[in-house]
């Protein structure tokens, strides 16, 4: 487009329709040289050819009055829709296809099948078949295993028999590989065999996390044939009315995908919606702010929140998120939402008081507010009786509604809840603008706590429309690469250029493509890899109808068949997922677990329960439990028998022997666990001789604290697990134990045997210390794929009941938000800080003094000032300070000065809130369960719980020494127990029935 060109935009509602016009010559608009020619709003029809045709019919007309504007003037038509998602969340066979996935993952990921985490009636209309096939990749590019072509054939096979046509091809590591491309080579073995399949390769869909990918793959690949059909639907009736254009669809990053992309990639315009909504606010205010803007949406019903950064683009969820229950990596926008609308309702209180919501009339608001002559007053008619020159219903309606005192009280919670909301999606302690768009904008007052200032532009009502037709073209490269030859920075910037250069792929105009977002993170206890994220974006280039190359093309032409209804029965053989029928809710207060003679028998509400609890003993580290959860849960609904023992039960004589995994979590998460932890025990025994009689983990805190239970299953080694762990949390080091603590004998953990699962198998007969048993094993695990099963010798019956930690107590330290995180490689673990500012972080929706208080009756002020929180791969301590260290200006996970490099900093005691030993966790303010250091973002919510360590680590100074603060190189500051450490009863004692 030449430089003197004018852009006009008009939009529409229906799902969100804008279209975007292309005119020569001037038009009066709100910024120099763009504007809104014309708008329409219209409900939405059965067939959406419909509405989009009487849309654009209506806006052409308009425009054409306006500013004489012609068919063969627009120069795209950007669509923002629900179609795709809403099909997902109905569960609607009619629009979803049967899903075969094909897994390259070798030995790994056998015991956590496809779908493994969805609602039994979701993944009963999506999942036809799948299958394990060699392929894969180690972290460092290292082959796990080559893919065999006629294996894949002979699935091909059975997949064709079923008539399945969608096909979901996921490789360990793949998002890393560029060269060996197995999922690609797979891919086109799958075109051959299966004519007109429609294939997906998971790396082309999400990034690393290997259940996540796989789950948001098929998703996207159930839905590929309605797509296809749907955006034919669009496209038809823009041909119809002339327009000789491409047609676009705005996806959950705020920018466009065309209509041949989307096709392929429907899942990439789930979460359009908000994300549209905030580029259209900061649209309409353009020239008026330069920075981060806070674009509050005010609706019938709720009020979202979402932040539009510098760069262009909203900010994202952290690491996961959940689509209809279904876990996924995608990237969607974070928003934030309360009960405060229009449709609010607002009730009196014995007290004087008023209440606004959550409850709302929602859509009936022209018939049941008191300003439109109904008889329920709402939020509508509080703001009329507040500004009587509102054009809105009948001014007369409302009159004495509320008294001086009562309106009064109303303005105070309608602004306490906004206020509460901006400080939640708040970044950084600086105030910002925040834009209010929105039918019910009107609510808001003209001054907010947190808001440099506060607008409301015109055309707020079709923010959403507007922010579609002014989307750009972005791309995204998430890989790791190796820092051992080259320097980050050299690798960062080939990186960029790489996103650069997809963005204009997919259609930017290279003038104005451009870097927007980078992020570099560590991996732990993998030598040199660093994992690289970036995003470039930039205008579209209206010379160019769609994007030059194959990757992106899509036939749309001609309808493929429906899979024949037969197929959507149980899957094949053995392949089959042990998933029962859709299980009732569990009643949390009344429910009892099992326990018979001293036995606790571990269900699935057991199971989950202690997951959390692992987590959040991990203070940060020992990686998600999440896919272990799921291994273990599977095995419980196939039958497998679970048992916990307490540890005064053991014999004297007993043998008790641990193990688990260890490794990088973000290894963890890709590589999902084979038999490497079973094959690590049975090389063990073979160095010991006798095999243990029961199984202890070596840390409840993290991933490992399940192991002793999966370990110790029915269909295992069928031995009891004991309710204890030899840390009492997570440590990143073998020799922070308490057998080595009591130091009755040395070393404890040797002979140990280590199996990658692969066939590779280190045994250390002898050593000198643990201390070097830790080295020695360190430097093996590096060269086994960052990620194995090990297995420690067993002690006896009489030592595990004098070392073994039992329980512990905890209690709030700090509330409030992330507003930095800094990490750094050192010596193949992950160094860094949290910087937390203390808030109120209460959702302000119950009343109207909810904003004034915290959780749990804390009042707002108790919780000031900043906390920072060192970490070695787990959390150190939590240190109170006045200011951050270093500012805290949310820029993003980059490192800055004034952080890592001053972890030995000369803090002053009375401002250490809690410190190793004793644990300190960090906990996701919204859901309430444990975040790993790995998942640190900036604007998290958070509560900070410190935990009392177990007198196994407190009692002598050698415990001190070795899980205190000098183990960790804060030397200088004097360990202050948290609490009196109180063994809680166990759940054995609790519920034994007999």
């Amino acid at each position: 487009m030449s430089a003197h060109t004018l852009e006009i935009y008009a939009s529409a509602s229906t799902w969100g329709n804008q279209h975007r016009w292309r005119h020569p010559r001037p038009f009066p608009s709100i910024v120099p040289d763009k504007g809104v020619v014309a708008w329409h709003k219209a409900p939405t029809t059965p067939d959406p050819g419909d509405g989009i045709s009487d849309t654009i019919a209506t806006m052409l007309a308009s425009a054409a009055a306006a500013a004489d504007v012609k068919p063969e003037d627009v120069s795209s038509v950007v669509i923002g829709t629900t179609q795709f998602v809403n099909a997902v969340v109905e569960r609607d066979p009619r629009r979803l296809s049967r899903v075969a996935v094909l897994r390259l993952s070798g030995p790994f990921a056998k015991h956590v099948p496809p779908c493994v985490d969805w609602s039994d009636d979701l993944r009963d209309v999506v999942l036809g078949y799948h299958a394990r096939l060699q392929g894969g990749l180690e972290v460092d590019g290292q082959l796990i295993a080559r893919v065999d072509e006629a294996e894949v054939r002979r699935h091909c096979a059975a997949i064709r028999a079923l008539g399945i046509r969608a096909v979901v091809v996921n490789g360990i590591f793949s998002p890393i590989d560029t060269v060996e491309r197995q999922e690609e080579a797979v891919a086109r073995v799958v075109r051959a065999e299966i004519p007109g399949s429609r294939v997906v390769c998971a790396k082309d869909v999400a990034s690393l996390g290997f259940v996540e990918r796989e789950n948001a793959a098929i998703l996207n690949a159930s839905i590929l044939r309605f797509a296809a059909k749907t955006i034919r639907s669009f496209q038809a009736p823009v041909r119809a009315l002339g327009l000789r254009c491409p047609v676009f669809l705005t996806q959950n990053d705020g920018s466009i995908l065309s209509g041949e992309v989307a096709a392929r990639f429907p899942i990439k315009t789930f979460s359009s919606g908000p994300a549209n909504s905030m580029r259209g606010a900061a649209f309409l205010v353009q020239g008026q702010v330069g920075e981060d803007v806070m674009v509050v949406d005010v609706g019938g019903t709720t009020t979202d929140a979402g932040l539009l950064l510098a760069s262009g683009f909203p900010r994202q969820q952290a690491a996961y998120s959940d689509l209809s229950g279904v876990r996924i990596n995608f990237p969607c926008p974070d928003v934030k939402s309360i009960g405060l609308g229009g449709g609010s309702l607002v009730r009196k209180t014995d007290e004087g008081g008023v209440t606004v919501g959550p409850d709302s009339v929602g859509y009936a608001i022209a018939e049941r507010a008191v300003v439109f002559g109904g008889t329920e007053l709402t939020a509508t008619d509080c703001a009329v009786l507040a500004d009587p020159s509102l054009s809105i219903g009948d001014t007369q309606f409302v009159a004495g509604a509320l008294s001086v005192d009562e309106l009064e009280r109303y303005r105070e919670v309608v602004k306490a809840k906004l206020e509460g909301l901006i400080a939640r999606m708040k970044t950084s302690p600086d105030d910002l603008p925040v834009v209010l768009v929105g039918g019910g904008a009107v609510l808001a007052p003209q001054e907010l706590a947190g808001a440099s200032r506060v607008v409301k532009p015109k055309w707020s009502e079709v923010a959403n429309a507007i922010g579609a037709a002014t989307a750009r073209v972005s791309a995204t490269v998430d890989t790791v690469k190796s820092t051992e030859s080259r320097s980050a920075r050299e690798i960062l910037e080939e990186v960029k250029a790489e996103a650069v250069r997809k963005s204009i792929e997919f259609g930017a105009l290279p003038a104005s493509a451009k870097v927007a977002e980078v992020e570099e993170v560590p991996l732990s206890y993998v030598a040199n890899k660093s994992r690289f994220i970036v995003r470039a974006a930039g205008e579209f280039d209206f010379t160019r109808t769609s994007a030059p190359t194959e990757d992106v093309a899509v036939d749309l032409t001609g309808d493929e068949p429906d899979e024949p209804a037969s197929n959507h029965g149980n899957l094949p053989g053995p392949q089959a997922s042990n998933a029962k029928a859709t299980r009732p809710e569990i009643d949390v207060t009344n429910y009892k677990p099992t326990v018979k003679k001293g036995v606790w028998y571990i269900n699935e509400t057991d199971l989950s329960f202690i997951s959390i609890g692992c987590y959040i003993l991990g203070t940060g580290g020992g990686g998600s439990p999440y896919s272990q959860m799921i291994l273990l849960r599977e095995k419980l609904r196939a039958g497998a028998i679970v048992r916990v023992v307490s540890p005064r039960s053991l014999p004297d004589d007993a043998l008790v022997g641990s193990g688990g995994g260890a490794g990088s979590p973000t290894v963890g998460i890709e590589k999902l666990s084979g038999d490497e932890m079973v094959e690590s025990q049975r090389e063990l025994y073979k160095l010991v001789g006798s095999p243990a009689t029961h199984m202890i983990t070596v840390e409840i805190g993290g991933a490992n604290g399940l192991q002793s239970m999966i370990l110790g299953a029915s269909d295992s080694m069928n031995i009891p697990a004991v309710d204890g762990d030899w840390m009492g949390r997570a440590y990143p080091t073998k020799w922070q134990t308490t057998p080595v603590v009591f130091n009755e004998r040395s070393p404890i953990w040797a002979p140990i045997a280590m199996s990658d699962g692969n066939g590779n198998v280190v045994c250390m007969t002898s050593a000198a210390s643990d201390a070097h048993v830790e080295r020695v094993m360190r430097a093996a695990l590096s060269e086994m794929g960052s990620q194995v099963g090990f297995a420690d010798p067993p002690v006896t019956g009489a030592e595990a009941k004098r070392w073994v930690v039992e329980n512990t107590i905890s209690q709030v330290l700090w509330k409030g938000k992330i507003v930095r995180v800094e990490r750094t490689l050192k010596l193949g673990h992950v160094y860094g800080e949290c910087v937390i500012e203390g808030m109120d972080i209460t959702q302000p929706d119950a009343d109207s003094g909810a904003a004034e208080r915290g959780a749990e009756g804390a009042t707002a002020g108790e919780f000031r000032g900043f906390v920072k929180i060192p970490f070695k791969n787990e959390n150190i301590a939590a240190i109170r300070m006045p200011f951050p260290p270093g500012g805290a200006s949310g820029d993003g996970d980059a490192p800055a000065s004034g952080g890592v490099a001053d972890l030995g900093a000369k803090e002053r005691q009375e401002d250490v809130l809690a410190i190793v030993p004793d644990l300190v966790a960090v906990i996701d303010a919204q859901n309430g369960e444990a975040l790993g250091t790995p998942e640190y973002r900036y604007g998290q919510l958070v509560v900070v719980l410190g935990i009392a360590a177990s007198d196994r680590w407190t009692s002598t100074e050698r415990g001190i020494m070795i899980g205190g603060p000098e183990a960790f190189g804060f030397g200088h500051l004097k360990y202050v127990p948290l609490g009196q450490f109180t063994k809680p009863q166990s759940v054995i004692d609790e519920f034994n029935e007999e």
